[in-house]
């Protein structure tokens, strides 16, 4: 920030005054377009009814704040500065009221634009004492004695009006375009015979540029975490527009052979996406896939389920783990789930193969899967999240009998915030 030096004895100039009023000026708007950047940006002004209702709105006290220049007009005895752009701020401390009028044909409604612009003018005139170097006990009144007021501040303001579209029938009313230099935001429709406007005759302008949140809002990243094991749905909290998103299938069961070892089951996949654009409020159904349930009779393993976040990301269940009474040479391990949605789309690890020479049932696909049972035991279940279940071994002997495989482990979906 620019300042002023001043040195004892020196004659005072007006400057010493302006200059540093500029730099102060200039300082803070590199502070502003350091935080919230250099386009327009309006807060407050909120549009309301009024009490008791009638046909007049009010918009409340707020700000407009946009790329401006330093000074479009002479600023006392300093220059206009047209080149230097700097991000300026139009305060409003008080409500503005606008009356609006109802059509006057009966189905029709009209259309109302609130809008606004920064506004920057010279005001509050007075007339100034002046020094009278012929007799400096009496100040002249004014610049040369002449009794001229002159204005002694320069007030920036969000300029605000109103600009009616043209009626028409109910539902067919547009809204007016927004002028130049200019920013919608607000539009209030007025239909025939209403006499007092509501909350519901208010919306936003498309496009209106109100700030989404403010700094005690903002977290240090994503700071806060909610777990499902369990379908659900995850309301959006206030002021959360962006997510981090993990979600990972269920794990498919191993498989159950009547005469040999089993396939393990596959392991369910993994997605994990940032999504952004969600809305605080918004509602997004959860959906977490179990794990497959162990067979009570020789098939092919049950698959997990899909574990998804809305329509936004999903990761499908492992299938189950060869099984069935046909028999092959080997039980073929359940295939992986696969995952869409996410920027890191990560398909399940395959389940291992039965191993018909040792009796031995496939390892379920991992990680968190379960082993493979040796001998006529049953498959171990997955123990991770999205774990395939082992497949079953078998007896062995001129009669062998096979054991059913595990189940596969459930999956989960994790948001971070």
């Amino acid at each position: 920030m620019d300042r002023n030096i001043v040195y004892p004895g020196s004659i005072p100039l007006d400057t010493d005054i302006l200059y540093p009023n500029r730099n102060a000026m200039v300082a803070i708007a590199a502070l502003t377009a350091a935080t919230l950047g250099s386009t327009t940006i309006a807060d407050g002004l909120a549009c309301t009814p009024t009490s008791p209702a009638s046909l007049t709105v009010n918009v409340g006290p707020g700000s407009i704040t946009l790329l401006s220049p330093v000074d479009a007009t002479a600023y006392g005895s300093l220059a206009a500065d047209l080149t230097d752009q700097i991000v300026k701020t139009g305060i409003n401390l008080q409500s503005t009221p606008f009356a609006l009028t109802a059509p006057a044909s009966s189905g029709q409604s009209i259309n109302y634009l609130i809008e606004a612009a920064f506004s920057e003018t010279d005001t509050d005139p007075l007339v100034l004492p002046y020094v009278n170097a012929a007799n400096p006990s009496q100040p002249y009144s004014g610049p040369a004695n002449s009794g001229t007021a002159q204005n002694t501040m320069r007030i920036a303001r969000a300029q605000l009006q109103v600009k009616p579209g043209a009626a028409a029938p109910a539902g067919s009313q547009t809204t007016p375009a927004v002028d130049s230099g200019w920013v919608g935001l607000y539009v209030v429709t007025v239909n025939y015979g209403q006499s007092a406007i509501t909350s519901a005759n208010i919306a936003t302008a498309a496009g209106a540029p109100f700030i989404s949140y403010k700094l005690p809002s903002l977290r240090p990243g994503f700071s806060a975490m909610q777990v499902f094991t369990s379908s659900g749905t995850f309301t959006v909290p206030s002021n959360v527009s962006l997510v981090r998103v993990t979600a990972k299938g269920g794990g498919g069961s191993g498989g159950y052979h009547s005469t040999m070892p089993s396939g393990g089951g596959g392991a369910g996949a993994t997605a994990i996406g940032v999504i952004s654009g969600l809305v605080a409020g918004q509602v997004i159904e959860i959906g977490v896939g179990a794990g497959g349930t162990v067979l009570t009779s020789p098939a092919t393993g049950n698959s997990g389920g899909t574990s998804s976040f809305g329509s936004y990301m999903s990761a499908a269940g492992g299938l189950g783990g060869g099984g069935g009474t046909v028999a092959q040479f080997a039980m073929a391990g359940g295939a992986g789930g696969t995952a869409s949605g996410g920027q890191i789309n990560m398909a399940g690890s395959q389940g291992g193969d039965g191993i018909v020479v040792a009796c031995r049932g496939g390892d379920g696909g991992g990680p968190g899967n379960g082993r493979g049972a040796s001998g006529p035991e049953p498959g171990v279940s997955g123990a991770g999240y999205g774990g395939g279940g082992g497949g079953g071994g078998c007896s062995t002997g001129g009669s062998p009998t096979g054991q059913p495989g595990g189940a596969g482990a459930p999956g989960f979906v994790m948001i971070e915030y």
